[in-house]
């Protein structure tokens, strides 16, 4: 269980790509630990999924994120899953929705706010792995990886991504995931990918290896 408060609304931030990369990736490693994120970041990627986000994604002004966010942080708390599950139990309990209007709302600003600052240009490109269920989304000179059904990794190991070069073993990245119980995961691919040949994901130890120990688990081909 998450002992901040406000990390509901930093799982909204994240689904939308609207934190600073220090605050990301601070996100991801607190993914590893707190199941309650992690079912926040599956339900509301289903909603950011049906938004019109196919536009490249450039960075939102520093501004546009305070106001946003800020706005966020006034919305009320909303109740876990969890705790939503067990009032649907109790006899006479009126429904609880699912996503707070107000959180809607937020989303939707950040959404226009993202394909205004793009431009609307639909030139993503979207890359359907070979090995597992994932796809690797590409625009604006940035990668990101949808993971869609993936295991939880085994006991004591996390799940890293590798850049793989054409005859040159894999290389590390410091990006070190978890997923929902869903399965579910999205994560930034950090660099530049030309010359890369196929992104992979591997179960490694915690903390992440200097080469891979297992056989990848997703493998996206770049060319």
């Amino acid at each position: 269980m998450s002992e901040n408060p406000d990390c509901g609304l930093n799982a909204a931030a994240y689904v939308l790509g609207a934190l600073e990369p220090e605050e990301a990736e601070e996100f991801r490693r607190h993914l590893e630990h707190c199941a309650v994120c992690r079912d926040e970041v599956g339900s509301l990627r289903r909603a950011v999924d049906a938004l019109p986000m196919a536009a490249p994604q450039y960075p939102v002004p520093r501004g546009l994120r305070r106001r946003v966010l800020a706005a966020a942080r006034r919305e009320p708390r909303q109740p876990s899953g969890a705790a939503r599950a067990r009032a649907a139990r109790r006899p006479g309990a009126a429904p609880i929705p699912v996503l707070a209007g107000g959180l809607v709302a937020v989303i939707a600003a950040v959404a226009v706010a993202v394909v205004l600052v793009s431009g609307g240009s639909p030139s993503a490109r979207v890359i359907q792995a070979t090995t597992g269920s994932a796809e690797l989304r590409i625009a604006g000179g940035r990668a990101e990886l949808i993971v869609h059904v993936l295991p939880q990794a085994p006991a004591g190991e996390i799940y890293q991504v590798w850049l793989a070069h054409p005859n040159r073993p894999p290389v590390p990245t410091s990006v070190l995931f978890g997923v929902t119980t869903a399965g579910q995961a999205d994560v930034g691919v950090p660099g530049e990918l030309n010359g890369v040949s196929e992104v992979l994901v591997t179960p490694e130890p915690a903390g992440g290896s200097r080469a891979p120990t297992h056989a990848p688990v997703i493998v996206a081909p770049l060319d």
